[in-house]
């Protein structure tokens, strides 16, 4: 178990007032949250260890979240919108003038103002889900003129050529000694991966551009006030230049799915109209201004790229013997891969209605 002196890292960072408690924070998979308690008028902080087997680059993560954040804060500013230090995360310098603070055991840290009074949720409702929309689509338009490029933080994060090639790969080696067991689900994805890479072929043909964008736009990505109104988005690691599918299509994928991503129970895989139109309401009243035709044209198969591509992630870590996502039992990642396929076919079928809902909007 290993040991942190959580009193010797906050001393390295610029806060203020004196520490009076120290607890664990939300259930993040990927970083270490505390919230940092203070005594008298000093504001509270939020003490985060960053996970740099995943964001490998620290140095460039904080600078696009430096970057990102003082770009929101000059358009509040701007729209002389009050109450902005709730509205967009402050981040505390550390005693070397950088935003992170790397400890003897090559740990990496980093702090926050905690905003107070403020709440995540985990439920998407309806409600819920127009808000979303409205704010991650907000967020995209405050950032298409960030004055200065972004990194990935992930390099190729959502590239669906990649992700077919890694597929690929898997049942060439076939190292678990699984492809016979699937080579039905194979050959359907194989069989529409062609029009799954689109994105990646316009882009390089110029006629989609990359934006920069969050994803991972979930709901308790971002925080409510008690009043349940959207206060900011948070979790900014992966915000990157990206396709907007990347922000539109993946909060369907979870969001619209009927039960969790991992439900054995395929019968409960479907998907939910009424969360997809409030969200893509939501969404295209703040991003509708500065997307491109081809980007709202393309709406509907970023409803189908997300699903499909985690069913390709999901089957090739089974073929290759579980090496990437945790599981629970054996068959974890089959399960989660035909729960995904399932959700995809589903919203093929809905194509239709899709479109035409997303035409009533514009």
């Amino acid at each position: 178990m290993e040991t942190i002196d959580i009193a010797g890292i906050l001393a390295q960072f610029e806060i203020s007032g004196s520490v009076k408690e120290v607890k664990p924070l939300g259930n993040g998979l990927i970083n270490d949250t505390y919230h940092v308690v203070t005594d008298g008028e000093a504001p509270d902080y939020v003490l985060q260890r960053i996970n740099n087997a995943i964001f490998q680059d620290v140095d460039l993560l904080q600078h696009n979240i430096e970057v990102v954040t003082a770009h929101i804060r000059s358009k509040l500013e701007a729209c002389n919108t009050t109450d902005i230090d709730r509205r967009v995360l402050q981040f505390v310098k550390a005693l070397s003038g950088k935003t992170y603070y790397r400890d003897e055991a090559d740990r990496y840290w980093r702090v926050m103002v905690y905003i107070p009074d403020s709440v995540t949720r985990e439920a998407v409702t309806p409600e819920s889900a127009y808000d979303c929309g409205k704010a991650f689509g907000n967020f995209e338009k405050m950032l298409v003129d960030v004055p200065e490029p972004l990194g990935e933080t992930i390099p190729d994060f959502h590239n669906m050529e990649l992700r077919m090639r890694q597929l690929r790969e898997a049942v060439a080696n076939d190292t678990a000694s699984r492809l016979d067991g699937v080579r039905v689900i194979v050959d359907e994805l194989e069989r529409d991966a062609e029009e799954m890479c689109q994105a990646e072929r316009l882009y390089r043909e110029g006629k989609l551009p990359k934006r920069i964008c969050h994803c991972d736009t979930k709901v308790n990505n971002m925080l409510f006030d008690q009043q349940g109104q959207v206060l900011c988005v948070i979790d900014l690691d992966t915000v990157m230049p990206s396709f907007i599918f990347s922000d539109y299509g993946d909060f369907l994928r979870t969001g619209a799915n009927f039960t969790a991503e991992d439900d054995p129970n395929i019968s409960r895989v479907g998907f939910n109209q009424e969360i997809f139109k409030a969200f893509t309401t939501g969404y295209l009243e703040s991003a509708r201004d500065f997307l491109t035709p081809i980007e709202i044209e393309m709406l509907p198969y970023a409803v189908a790229l997300f699903p499909f591509m985690q069913c390709v992630r999901f089957l090739a870590d089974y073929i290759n013997g579980d090496t990437y996502y945790k599981i629970k039992y054996p068959t974890h990642n089959l399960d989660r891969a035909r729960n995904q396929l399932t959700l995809y076919r589903d919203v093929r079928r809905h194509t239709p209605m899709i479109s035409a809902f997303i035409h009533t909007l514009l």
